[in-house]
Formats: structure tokens, C-alpha cells, sequence
């Protein structure tokens, strides 16, 4: 279940809350081919099942960037802003993958806000978002995101 803020300005004192997490997602091959498919990136260790079976991680694994992608399904299950006229996506800072994404594995998004200011009518949120593999020792990726609410 999403944190929930009643509005922009409340984002202004939740500087270090942690936000929960989000449901579990499964990295199927289907979904790791349409991410090759829609970037030109068909590197065999991520679509070839039988080459990447005698490779360094012995199954595909997820592009990066496909992991990286997915903090736009996760952050709206960790946080909901009420009374915006619209939120928009600013970008992103210290980008990190840690640990590659088997092929099968699950994998969900937790967060915390790191930072929090009026910007240009808006206030501007960092949400440091963890991406953990079930089971994982390691993250996924770690991402400082960066968002706009505007009331």
C-alpha cells in the first residue's frame, strides 16, 4: 500500500521516511525480449537462453536499464501525492546496479525520501528507490529519483 501525502507541501517534512515497498514483479524471457525488442539492445546474455546457459550467470538475465525501468511501476505503489495537478518525472541521479536480474526472479522496489524542496511552483522530491531480488544479497539497483508535484 502506497505512503500517502495529502498534498505536495506534506512532502516538504517527510525528508528520511522510508515509503514501504511494492508488490513483487516477476522478470519473465517475454518481458526481457520486448525490452530488447523496443531498445536494438539484443546482447545474447539477455535473449539467447542457450548461450547465456554457459555464461557467467548460467541463465539471461535482465538489461540493466530494464531494471532501472521499473522504478516507474514501483514508485507509484510506494507513494501517492493527493491534490496535484500532476506530478512529473524530472529525472534521476547515482544510478547503481549491484547485482544482475536472473531470468525468473522477482523483484519489487522500496524507497526512501532523501530530500524535499519548492521548485518552480512544485515541490521537488528524491526518492531513493532500493530494487531487492527475492532472495537476493545484493540490490538490484539503486536509484536516486527525482520527481515534481505540482498543486
Amino acid at each position: 500500500m502506497a505512503t500517502l501525502f495529502d498534498n505536495p507541501a506534506a512532502l516538504l517534512g517527510a525528508v528520511g521516511q522510508h515509503l514501504g515497498y511494492s508488490g513483487w514483479e516477476t522478470i519473465s524471457q517475454q518481458r526481457i525480449n520486448q525490452f530488447a525488442d523496443a531498445t536494438g539492445d539484443h546482447q545474447w546474455i539477455h535473449v539467447n537462453p542457450e548461450k547465456a546457459a554457459e555464461g557467467p550467470f548460467g541463465t539471461t538475465i535482465a538489461h540493466g536499464y530494464l531494471t532501472l525501468s521499473m522504478a516507474n511501476l514501483f514508485l507509484p505503489q510506494i507513494m501517492q501525492v493527493d491534490n496535484t495537478s500532476m506530478g512529473v518525472n524530472y529525472g534521476c541521479e547515482k544510478v547503481r546496479f549491484p547485482a544482475a536480474v536472473p531470468v525468473g526472479s522477482r523483484i519489487r522496489g522500496g524507497g526512501e525520501i532523501i530530500s524535499a524542496e519548492e521548485v518552480k511552483g512544485s515541490v521537488q522530491v528524491v526518492v531513493r528507490m532500493t530494487i531487492e531480488i527475492e532472495s537476493g544479497e545484493r540490490p538490484a539497483c539503486v536509484i536516486d529519483t527525482i520527481s515534481r508535484f505540482f498543486p
